[in-house]
């Protein structure tokens, strides 16, 4: 059974598609023909050792380094010839390993920033403050207070984000991402430094973002515990070659998985 109850298809149909892909750094091959899938509606997560590549897939999707070989799809459209913030246009949002919270900001401002791709208003509008602009910044802050609502943040809003807590900051970049309307959301190891606590409330926030908002979610992740608890799907890259595909039983039952990962039982 998946992590929303319901056993997986195989023809479920990716929302995210990548096939053989290849990318070098000089002589290093960060990955080779390597394949990913994401079926739409789930939490498909990627996993491996440091160094296996799960960053450099996610830095490939959204276009921060260049791929030698293979393809990437979104719905079906080629993301390979788009630009950083065309993907991200596109509705391909993601987060970072390390924060990237602006702490000069209040918590509600940095969320208003990850609306950026949905903001149309010109430089002489935002000078003298048109109504047209007044409207585009009011819906932009209506719609950054209910993501900070939905990550439980809408008390701080008006805190400076650098006040937070290292906890609250990492919910801060979830609802930051959401605020972009994201069709796909990269999480890069959300659960780096949190506390056993900290990390159960990220794990019901991901399901939530998937069962209550509907988006699809790419998980990266170190901590097996919340990998296994919130995917549907599993991938395991192994020095940047795909090892197993499959269900979180799957992945944990593959002789091969339990012998380079998961550790076996003396």
């Amino acid at each position: 059974m998946t992590a929303t109850g319901q056993a997986p298809s195989p023809s479920m149909p990716p929302l995210l598609d990548v096939a053989g892909v290849t990318v070098r750094f000089g002589g290093i091959h960060a990955l080779t023909e390597a394949d990913f899938a994401i079926p739409a509606g789930t939490v498909t997560s990627l996993i491996g050792p440091n160094g296996a590549g799960k960053t450099t897939m996610l830095n490939a999707i959204t276009g921060m380094v260049p791929v030698a070989a293979g393809a990437i799809r979104l719905g079906g459209e080629d993301l390979l010839g788009l630009p950083p913030h065309r993907r991200a246009a596109t509705g391909v949002v993601r987060t970072f390993q390390n924060l990237e919270v602006f702490t000069s900001l209040s918590v509600l401002e940095n969320v208003m920033a990850g609306r950026h791709t949905h903001t149309r208003y010109s430089i002489l509008a935002s000078l003298v403050r048109t109504p047209g602009f007044r409207r585009v910044e009011a819906a932009c802050r209506n719609r950054a207070m209910d993501c900070l609502d939905f990550v439980g943040l809408a008390d701080m809003a008006d805190a400076p984000a650098g006040d937070l807590p290292y906890g609250s900051q990492r919910l801060l970049e979830m609802a930051r991402a959401l605020a972009a309307d994201p069709k796909l959301l990269l999480l890069d190891e959300p659960a780096a430094g949190l506390n056993s606590k900290e990390t159960a409330r990220l794990g019901d926030l991901i399901m939530a973002v998937r069962d209550k908002l509907g988006v699809t979610i790419g998980l990266v992740e170190h901590d097996m515990d919340l990998v296994m608890h919130v995917s549907d799907f599993v991938t395991v890259l192994n020095f940047g070659h795909p090892l197993a595909s499959g269900t979180p039983d799957e992945v944990q039952a593959d002789p091969e998985v339990v012998r380079a990962y998961l550790g076996e039982d003396e």
